[in-house]
């Protein structure tokens, strides 16, 4: 008999989920009201779950940071139909598959003109820059939502210590492969966008080809490893 421990549902067990209609042909799954992993991870399964498995009528299914929208045809199904259908998926158990991702490797130029506030990152952190590049490095990061710009990727968490706000000041402008620092997480931009995140370094990796189907190459629940180049 499995160990009821061991048992991870879709839903979490304890996060209980909000199910709210969202217009006539959307409804939205919520695990929570910030940021947490718990309910990012809970997201992230369910979203993968309805894409290998999507309810009748379902369309559309796009994963955020702590929810999930799902857009339906509301000539083939209801929203109460809908929700009845996301209750039983949300109490059924997660496989492997919609728990973990793919892991990539993304080497990244630190510093320079390539990272020109990572020198002020470090000392706000009070750290030398080859302690942060080396604390920011250890372990892999969950992405853990696309969105804000094409390709944008969000990954996190960074332990509590360098957890740090955004920038008072906002560039107007940054290019793709910039790779973005505050908030406890690391971003990496695929388009040039303004930000009032930190620049701490620059990547060759670009996740978002137009032509390419998909054409992104990162997904919510896939991991990152940074490396720095030498």
């Amino acid at each position: 008999m499995e160990c009821p421990s061991n048992r991870k549902t879709l839903g979490m067990d304890d996060l209980r989920p909000t199910l709210m209609p969202l217009g006539d042909q959307a409804l939205l799954v919520r695990f929570a009201r910030r940021l947490e992993m718990r309910a990012n991870q809970a997201a992230i399964s369910l979203a993968h779950h309805l894409v290998a498995n999507p309810p009748a009528g379902v369309g559309e299914i796009v994963p955020n940071l702590v929810s999930v929208l799902v857009r339906y045809d509301s000539e083939i199904t209801s929203f109460d139909a809908l929700a009845g259908a996301l209750r039983l998926i949300l109490g059924s158990e997660a496989t492997e598959a919609e728990l973990n991702g793919t892991k990539h490797h993304i080497q990244v130029r630190f510093g320079g003109a390539a990272g020109p506030d990572l020198e002020a990152v470090a000392a706000q952190l009070n750290l030398d820059v080859p302690d942060f590049i080396a604390r920011h490095n250890a372990a892999p990061l969950q992405v853990l939502t696309t969105g804000f710009a094409p390709g944008f990727v969000y990954c996190g968490m960074h332990e509590e210590a360098l957890h740090l706000p955004r920038r008072q000041e906002v560039r107007t402008r940054v290019m793709p492969g910039t790779i973005l620092f505050a908030a406890g997480q690391t971003a990496i931009t695929a388009t040039a966008i303004p930000t009032g995140w930190h620049v701490i370094g620059q990547t060759e990796f670009r996740n978002f080809d137009p032509t390419a189907t998909p054409p992104t190459m990162l997904h919510a629940g896939d991991s990152v490893q940074f490396e720095a180049m030498p």
